[in-house]
């Protein structure tokens, strides 16, 4: 027979599978983190090979290559059982085609490399490639993000996401960097770009800072050495402030990557870190939820039929029925209900909040692809577009994007808003 406490234990159960769900997420993005890391350091490293055309890191490009399809081989393994068993993780409609993109970016590396290898490509295509292929498995963490249920693991999930972001932009300035070194030089485009790329990681990095707690911020912070802030601030105003015309030194371009190396090694410290707090999170989280399962079956085991709802405030002193839950176990069954209305509004109420900055994020990415199908502009002159206006109108950047989406209807046939 089904009672209101029989529903409360199976919201316990289904709260369990969800943590369960979740858990296996994150651990997942965890993987999905160390190859990221790995494939920023190739691309780095592989820009540096192509730009002094094959002069220099053949070695490192060899044992890095080793590193990433180690890296590969662990993400392959922990994707593997999705395939017969896709409820292991949840949101898996809107997560699985995301992996899908991925493992067809990852078959497609071998001959990226041969190609490298062959000295057949350019350090700009290089580069593109590697950013097409951390992206999708960038977007993998996103929708982790933005399909988590529980606020507290949510907000980890969106201070994650947004380190790692603000890591990818860091790699591609290094990347970005090395070859400019390399090649002696940047025109008006290329060190508006590198800007971009400087002013991207500013605000991921401030997005973590206001998602993740004191301690990574504190980490953080200590992480940025001053000496090593000082070094890669002098070679980003050679690199992005020089006349038109000035003639980069080659050899910084080791010292560049060196530099942003270590820089990059150290997010990854601080990555690791809120990778294990996820983890443990869910480890909290899921035995907490069991212990109340645990107190709702032994109440269970203890009734025998319910007691009066509808009773008289009157009559609740009045001694509890040899049978039945009784006013004590009544009240109880009673508190728990309202108490688990209460912590779901709240859960609820956190989780719109998480979600507002993973929600303000694709509302501008939609408008920075409207503005790049209609204008014909890059990536980067879409998102300074929207930025110049919002500082223009003192408004915030995400209103700007609502207001260009909002214009979607009226322009030409064609140019429609990505959906």
């Amino acid at each position: 027979m089904t009672t209101s406490l029989g529903f409360l234990i199976a919201a316990r159960r289904c709260e369990i599978d969800e943590l369960d769900q979740l858990a296996r997420t994150s651990e997942l993005v965890g993987t999905l983190g160390r190859l990221v890391h790995a494939l920023q350091r190739e691309r780095g490293i592989t820009n540096v090979f192509l730009g002094s055309g094959g002069q220099r890191f053949a070695a490192e490009r060899a044992a890095q290559v080793a590193d990433c399809l180690a890296r590969e081989q662990q993400v392959r393994v922990a994707l593997d059982p999705l395939v017969d068993d896709p409820r292991r993780l949840a949101g898996g409609a809107r997560l699985f085609p995301r992996v899908a993109y991925v493992l067809q970016g990852l078959d497609a590396l071998p001959a990226l490399r041969a190609r490298i290898e062959a000295l057949s490509i350019g350090p700009d295509v290089s580069t593109a490639a590697f950013v097409k292929l951390i992206a999708g498995l960038l977007a993998v963490v996103f929708e982790a993000a933005d399909g988590a249920t529980d606020p507290d693991i949510s907000r980890w999930l969106v201070a994650m996401f947004n380190f790692m972001q603000g890591k990818e932009f860091a790699g591609q300035e290094r990347a970005f960097g090395a070859a400019a070194f390399l090649r002696g030089g940047n025109d008006d485009a290329q060190r508006q770009q590198w800007l971009h790329l400087i002013e991207s990681q500013e605000r991921c990095f401030g997005l973590f800072c206001e998602f993740s707690d004191e301690t990574l911020r504190t980490q953080w912070q200590a992480s940025q050495a001053p000496a090593q802030l000082a070094e890669l601030e002098r070679l980003r105003r050679i690199g992005c402030t020089s006349p038109a015309g000035t003639v980069l030194d080659a050899n910084l371009s080791p010292l560049w990557f060196e530099g942003c190396t270590r820089r990059i090694d150290a997010m990854q410290a601080i990555e690791d870190g809120l990778a294990r707090e996820l983890r443990a999170l869910c480890g909290r989280k899921i035995e907490q939820a069991r212990a109340e399962l645990q107190r709702y079956e032994a109440l269970q085991a203890e009734a025998v039929k319910p007691g009066d709802f509808f009773a008289d405030a009157a009559s609740e002193t009045a001694e509890a029925p040899a049978a039945g839950y009784g006013r004590n176990l009544e009240r109880s069954v009673l508190q728990m209900v309202q108490e688990q209305s209460r912590r779901l509004q709240a859960m609820n109420d956190e989780l719109q909040t998480v979600r507002a900055s993973l929600n303000e994020r694709k509302v501008v990415e939609r408008a920075k692809g409207l503005l790049m199908a209609h204008r014909k502009l890059s990536e980067e002159e879409a998102h300074k577009m929207l930025r110049q206006t919002a500082m223009n109108q003192n408004r915030r950047l995400v209103d700007v994007a609502e207001s260009v989406l909002a214009m979607a209807d009226f322009l030409p046939l064609g140019a429609s808003a990505p959906r």
